[in-house]
């Protein structure tokens, strides 16, 4: 057991990882893919690291026809070989870095304002929250993305959850 634990230790120290309230330093790095409407991977010098957008959650790529949306929308924004600002905030529980992307504005908040993403209300301390949230009731007001239905779609988190417990039956839509 404490072979385990030093291991554990080391990895997270090798990792990066940053304690509680402690963000890592912005850093500069370019984009070389977009996975989908909330994570993309980027270039620091050697190094590739995937990135998870912060205070977001866009749909799933297999939550059709929005998850493809958020996905070619993250991509247009974001053209591989472009330049842009990471703000690192924690890492989760894949190892992803959880990190503000700025690329002249918030990458995130820009999904979020275009109804390509949820505000990720669990995780929404790292980021400015009047932001998101006022980005979040603009998209809803104009009916736009995941927002074309009043309700808006089954959340991404819902449907991960309702897919890990086999009990999705294609439906897509909130019903409350």
């Amino acid at each position: 057991m404490p072979d385990r634990l030093l291991s554990t230790l080391l990895l997270a120290l090798c990792l990066g990882v940053t304690g509680p309230g402690r963000a890592a330093p912005a850093f500069r790095a370019t984009v070389i893919s977009v996975g989908d409407g909330d994570s993309l991977r980027v270039r620091r010098g050697d190094q590739r690291i995937t990135i998870r957008l912060a205070c977001i959650d866009a749909p799933e790529r297999s939550q059709s026809p929005w998850g493809e949306w958020a996905w070619q929308a993250l991509r247009r924004r974001l053209p591989i070989g472009l330049p842009l600002t990471v703000a690192p905030r924690s890492r989760d529980r894949y190892g992803r870095t959880v990190a503000e992307v700025i690329s002249g504005s918030s990458i995130g908040l820009a999904q979020v304002e275009a109804g390509l993403a949820f505000v990720d209300h669990r995780h929404l301390g790292a980021c400015d929250v009047r932001s998101y949230l006022d980005a979040e009731a603009r998209a809803r007001r104009r009916r736009l993305g995941v927002w074309t239905l009043p309700q808006g779609v089954t959340r991404p988190w819902d449907y991960r959850r309702e897919q890990r417990l086999g009990r999705s039956h294609g439906r897509q839509f909130r019903s409350d």
